[in-house]
């Protein structure tokens, strides 16, 4: 299945696709976005038994995300001598035991370990996610491949509240992390069955993420993804309080317009990414921020007609599922011999992008109102596409 005439520090290129651990994959990763929302739907009834407020125990979400980002700078090269196959089972195995922790947490504390285990595996599946799809099937196949890994992503979004929601009444919170438990589990049996073995490169064979930042294009690419990323937050995080206050949205039209949101967002993901993707990078790369701009000027000029609005939060659901394929993507043709750190070094600027964006919408929302954060977020989309133009002109011709 594996052929290797690359050089050693380059792992060895697929020359048939492993599909089914593709998606053993992709649903692994469904399994970990999945475990890292729940607490959203179940704040109420896990800090009513933790005894603890209701703003605590969100904190369970933030100790997620935090752990996340340093896991995705530093577990590769912590696990940079150990065969992929056996860390991404590790990764599986934390699902399980962090989900067991939390559905049997008598206190907040062995909660909060149970989510920095979580997060654990988060950061780090991320962080190998391009890594991983270049192992698994051939390059030309490798866009597909990251557009079925974050296709799970998009189902997790879409699933994850509700579905939620609806066992906690049923079953208790503690029953629902239970299940998560009982999935990962599931997960792990998979990939033994599927995954290949991904012997791990040399120790010695890169510098690492601090290597990888040095390399050129790669400091205008993170800026590039800290711009969209960043847009992206200012406005998910805040449509609600525009839709209620611009659109006129009832809490039943709302609750239809995220769902249409989370469906194109997938279709987006999984059918659209790949054919641009394949067809050319660096023109998807510039062209999705350009039409999310376009969308955030739309609904600044437009949101007050509910059609518009509904048309418009749609299509950017569907064409924001090019951006995180399509990056991940840039990373395997840019910097083929250490995805995984440069894999990290973007799952920590998209952290720190989502933390900036979803503040500066707050802030701009206090003093603008409900438009203020779709123009903050159409200006950042807008300057993506600039720095795509402009910036990696050179570095991505090459390898679109």
């Amino acid at each position: 299945m594996f052929q290797d005439n690359r050089p050693a520090e380059i792992p060895a290129v697929p020359t048939t696709p492993a599909w089914g651990a593709v998606f053993a994959v992709a649903v692994s990763v469904a399994g970990l976005l999945t475990a890292e929302f729940l607490p959203v739907s179940l704040l109420t009834p896990m800090a009513l038994t933790l005894g603890v407020s209701e703003g605590m125990a969100g904190q369970a979400v933030t100790a997620t995300a935090f752990t996340a980002i340093f896991s995705s700078l530093f577990i590769g090269t912590a696990t940079r001598g150990i065969d992929r196959r056996r860390v991404v089972l590790a990764f599986s195995v934390l699902l399980v035991v962090s989900s067991l922790l939390v559905a049997v947490a008598p206190g907040f504390p062995l909660l909060v370990v149970g989510r920095v285990l979580l997060g654990l595996a988060l950061g780090g599946f991320w962080a190998m996610a391009a890594s991983l799809a270049m192992r698994l099937v051939p390059p030309a196949d490798v866009p597909r491949a990251l557009s079925i890994v974050f296709g799970g992503v998009s189902v997790a979004m879409v699933v994850a509240a509700p579905l939620g929601s609806f066992l906690g009444d049923v079953i208790g919170w503690r029953g629902v992390f239970l299940l998560a438990a009982a999935l990962g589990a599931t997960c792990w049996v998979w990939q033994v069955l599927v995954l290949p073995p991904m012997p791990a490169r040399r120790p010695d064979a890169s510098g690492g993420i601090r290597a990888v930042a040095r390399r050129p294009g790669v400091g205008v690419a993170m800026l590039a993804v800290f711009c969209v990323f960043a847009g992206q937050f200012a406005f998910f995080t805040y449509m609600r309080p525009f839709h209620e206050t611009v659109s006129g949205f009832d809490v039943g039209r709302l609750s239809t317009v995220l769902l249409g949101f989370g469906i194109a967002n997938f279709a987006g993901t999984t059918f659209a990414a790949p054919v641009l993707l394949r067809a050319h990078l660096r023109l998807t790369l510039a062209l999705a921020p350009a039409v999310l701009a376009a969308c955030a000027a739309g609904l600044v000029l437009l949101g007050g007609s509910p059609v518009w609005a509904a048309a418009l939060t749609v299509a950017w659901g569907f064409t924001f599922g090019t951006v995180p394929v399509g990056w991940s993507t840039w990373v395997t043709r840019n910097v083929p011999d250490d995805a995984e750190s440069a894999g990290g070094l973007q799952v920590a600027t998209i952290q720190v992008a989502n933390t900036v964006g979803a503040g500066l919408g707050g802030f701009v929302l206090d003093v603008g109102g409900a438009t203020a954060p779709v123009a903050a977020a159409g200006t950042l989309l807008g300057l993506t596409c600039l720095i795509v133009l402009a910036g990696l002109r050179a570095q991505v011709r090459s390898s679109a």
